[in-house]
């Protein structure tokens, strides 16, 4: 009896030991930290769900979506270490497959014009409908344009555009939430009747609308979020290397939403012209949604 708890007590701590060390967030050369190799394993994939359908091609004027992409990648901490992010490639690349394939093609902007920050670490390498439409737009992402000459250039060219859309990834809570050039785009949708299609940390971004003390446009909305409560436990296996300084469904909740979900899975909804999705895990269902309503909707 005594060798077998000897025996038990040693496997506990192999795996205590294994834990602490595969639990570590990854230290980058700039100084931030990516997941953890257990976070790694336990939170990505090397190839999506995406599912290759046919669509009956969108034939008409409103043929362009506005991808609102981050140029941040640093995202603090409250305890002041940086979680090296960006934008997720499931969540924007996946979407974009199904839209492309209705049809639509991509006007692709950052904030400033600097090139897209993705989450590379996140990258499903071994998915080869993801790697071709990346590889396509990937000069369009190291040089994309800036959302201000968007803004200044396009703003009354309403019916070339069938919707904006906003990819989530952590990195879409930095800065874009605060943007007043996101904001001016989201009211121009919502006033000229274009959808807005966002998912994951994505929804931050309709924070936009609130600044300079405007009336927020989607309250009473029911959305999809990615869940403040799962961002407070993946600090555990070091997915973050932190806490998070503020959450987004929380705030959204707070000034009106209706959550359409609480966890963060494959959840997706549509409520008027809104279209959003729960978590990565939602990127195929959300490309679905949005393909599927905008060719219905823009015939």
């Amino acid at each position: 009896m005594k060798k077998i708890l000897i025996g038990l007590a040693s496997i506990v701590v192999i795996i205590v030991v294994v834990l602490y060390f595969t639990s570590k967030p990854k230290l980058e050369a700039d100084g931030s930290y990516s997941p953890s190799s257990l976070a790694l394993t336990l939170g990505t994939v090397s190839k999506t769900d995406f599912e290759d359908i046919t669509y009956t091609k969108y034939q008409g004027d409103k043929s362009k979506i506005l991808v609102i992409f981050t140029e941040q990648k640093n995202l603090k901490m409250k305890n002041g270490k940086f979680f090296s992010t960006g934008n997720h490639p499931i969540e924007a690349l996946v979407p974009m497959l199904h839209l492309k394939n209705a049809g639509f093609d991509f006007e692709i902007v950052t904030p400033t014009g600097k090139p897209v920050v993705f989450e590379m670490w996140a990258f499903p390498q071994e998915d080869e409908n993801v790697k071709a439409i990346y590889n396509e737009y990937k000069s369009s992402f190291e040089h994309p344009k800036k959302l201000a000459d968007f803004i200044n250039t396009s703003l009354n060219d309403a019916n070339s555009y069938a919707a904006v859309f906003i990819p989530g990834g952590h990195g879409a809570m930095i800065g874009i939430p605060n943007d007043k050039n996101v904001g001016k785009v989201l009211n121009w949708a919502h006033q000229s009747d274009l959808f807005t299609i966002t998912l994951c940390h994505g929804p931050g971004s309709l924070l936009a609308t609130t600044l300079d003390n405007q009336k927020f446009i989607y309250e009473g909305y029911k959305m999809c979020v990615f869940p403040d409560a799962i961002d407070e436990i993946t600090p555990m296996i070091g997915y973050l290397p932190g806490k998070m300084t503020h959450g987004v469904s929380e705030h959204l909740k707070s000034l009106g939403v209706k959550l359409a979900n609480s966890e963060a899975d494959d959840s997706v909804y549509r409520d008027r012209k809104l279209i959003t999705g729960a978590s990565p895990l939602a990127s195929n269902e959300l490309g679905k949604l949005a393909a599927n309503t905008l060719l219905k909707e823009l015939k």
